[in-house]
């Protein structure tokens, strides 16, 4: 298991819980919407917001941390996060805020300590990038984009 390290945004309402597992098989922790005031954010279909959490973390070196949907909220509303995932870097100590995007058709009211997304902690590796004449070859070669079918 890896240690996240959490603290609390000045202001920040200390009654929000903090990022949880909602069972034991899950691999996403939720996080919650912190709202300065409690005042809730209403979101117009097309429209996005940034959602704060009232939170800032610490993460370890060698690990970032992945922000995604939670389906739910996609399959019932169209509520998405538009650069999903997100991440968040272990070096990045600022405020944690979700993104958050209305596709639907109908307004959406993100409330004070509702549940916004899903914070998944991952290993990272990073590459060395090295310029070069040639690159192998493979039977794809350079198709994309559905070049190996619908399915």
């Amino acid at each position: 298991m890896v240690a996240i390290r959490v603290i609390r945004e000045d202001g920040a309402d200390p009654s929000v819980p903090l990022p949880s597992y909602e069972t034991q098989g899950a691999a996403g922790a939720d996080v919650r919407a912190n709202l300065p005031g409690g005042a809730p954010i209403a979101l117009k279909p097309g429209h996005r917001a940034l959602v704060p959490t009232g939170l800032r973390i610490e993460i370890p070196p060698g690990f970032e941390i992945q922000v995604r949907p939670r389906s739910g909220l996609a399959l019932k509303h169209g509520i998405t996060l538009p650069n999903t995932p997100g991440t968040i870097d272990s070096d990045y100590r600022g405020p944690l805020g979700v993104i958050m995007l209305n596709t639907g058709q109908d307004p959406f009211e993100i409330t004070h300590g509702e549940r916004i997304a899903q914070l998944v902690v991952a290993p990272v590796v990073q590459a060395a990038f090295e310029a070069v004449d040639a690159l192998s070859e493979t039977g794809r070669g350079a198709g994309g984009f559905g070049s190996t079918g619908r399915g």
